[in-house]
């Protein structure tokens, strides 16, 4: 018996599939830094669990599949927040982010239909792209000047008649690239232009550091059909478990689409959301103003400890909680499984991300590596110290 084509042209996570490596180096007695994954190791906050620990119906029934009213609401006066209005009918909770992007993609991609993407981009797109039957046009982007892709020409150039959809990610993973207000507008003239949609990954929105401001694909009304965004709870509220996201969309024939995807799949986990509405109801808009704090401090850290390593090139990133690097190695992915089968500093060692599985573009990320700054910053110094005398090591043999 044979599996679907396309399940088999989508590859393994670039983030996960060292994972085995990492487990053995622990049981072999290693302490492993884990900078692989973004996964916060910030506190959920209290309100979650004590919304949870005080559910009191007698039968956790299906939640509507749009979303709990309560959690809908909660999502309405967060962008109230920021000065975007959205009504009931523009709203959809999701089982995560990711479920956000599948519908998103499954509602406007037919087979052979293009999506452009700024490379190196979350992997898992590639994944939701192929799973709707679509193909990924890659913006190359390079290290040298911080990953940046808002240019007008180069966007552009990639836009073909098939072109459906571009994917913007501001704050960005796994580049840590931030959109300004004026790039984002020239990227919604583009979609005016040519007639495609945005869809706009904003799950790290308020990790935007160095005094800029918080932008969204949702303040310019002009293009409001043409815009998607994509939120959730994961990293926000360092919440990853919980799997609560949502869909934003005043463009009423795709939300009324997409609300066949969330009947199909019948409804978002009752309690997570009960805790995620919580998050949104009960915490002071200052809890953002200290998690940034954190994570800038951590981003400083990472930086100057990673920009000690002779020949690398990385520029400091302006948001989310991700540094992708050029390292002056051959091959990242054998450096990597170098680190967690052969070299330690004191016993410890580090896992982080090769980049080449970031890419479309065959052969591109070869040398580049993604960290996640989720660790404490004595943890992170050390892991930089592992990978700069690793690097050192590594290149002498």
């Amino acid at each position: 018996m044979k599996l679907s084509q396309k399940l088999l042209s989508i590859g393994h996570s670039p983030i996960r599939r060292f994972a085995a490596y990492a487990n053995q180096a622990v049981k072999d007695g290693k302490k492993v830094y884990f900078v692989n994954i973004g996964q916060p190791d910030i506190r959920t906050p209290q309100v979650f669990f004590d919304a949870i620990n005080n559910f009191n119906k007698d039968v956790v029934e299906y939640a509507p599949s749009a979303g709990i009213p309560n959690m809908v609401e909660a999502i309405k006066n967060y962008y109230a927040r920021y000065g975007m209005v959205y009504q009931d009918d523009e709203i959809l909770v999701t089982a995560g982010g990711s479920e956000a992007i599948q519908f998103t993609l499954m509602a406007i991609l037919d087979p052979g239909d293009e999506v452009i993407i700024a490379e190196p981009y979350y992997s898992n797109y590639a994944t939701f792209v192929t799973m709707a039957g679509g193909k990924i046009v890659p913006i190359t982007t390079v290290a040298e000047n911080g990953y940046s892709y808002a240019n007008r020409e180069l966007i552009e150039k990639a836009i073909t008649p098939k072109t459906k959809a571009l994917f913007v990610t501001s704050p960005g993973n796994p580049t840590g690239n931030v959109l300004s207000k004026e790039d984002m507008r020239m990227i919604v003239d583009l979609a005016k232009k040519h007639g495609f949609f945005i869809i706009s990954d904003e799950v790290y929105r308020e990790m935007v550091y160095d005094g800029r401001k918080i932008a969204s694909m949702g303040e310019f009304e002009d293009a409001a059909q043409h815009v998607v965004i994509i939120d959730s709870i994961s990293k926000r509220f360092s919440a990853c478990g919980a799997r609560v996201g949502c869909i934003l969309t005043k463009n009423k024939e795709l939300y009324s689409n997409l609300m066949k995807l969330c009947q199909g799949r019948l409804s978002v986990a009752t309690l997570d959301q009960a805790g995620a509405a919580a998050l949104y109801n009960e915490l002071s808009p200052t809890y953002f103003d200290d998690v940034k704090a954190e994570y800038e401090r951590r981003r400083n850290v990472c930086y100057e400890e990673l920009s000690k390593i002779d020949g690398i090139v990385c520029e400091k990133p302006a948001g989310a909680f991700y540094i992708t690097a050029k390292l002056p190695v051959d091959n990242a992915e054998d450096f990597l499984v170098w680190l967690l089968t052969e070299f330690d500093v004191d016993g410890e060692t580090v896992m982080f991300a090769p980049a080449e599985g970031f890419y479309a573009t065959p052969g591109l990320g070869k040398n580049e590596i993604r960290i996640a700054y989720v660790l404490k910053e004595e943890d992170l110094k050390k892991a930089m110290n592992i990978i700069r005398l690793g690097i050192e090591k590594y290149n002498k043999r």
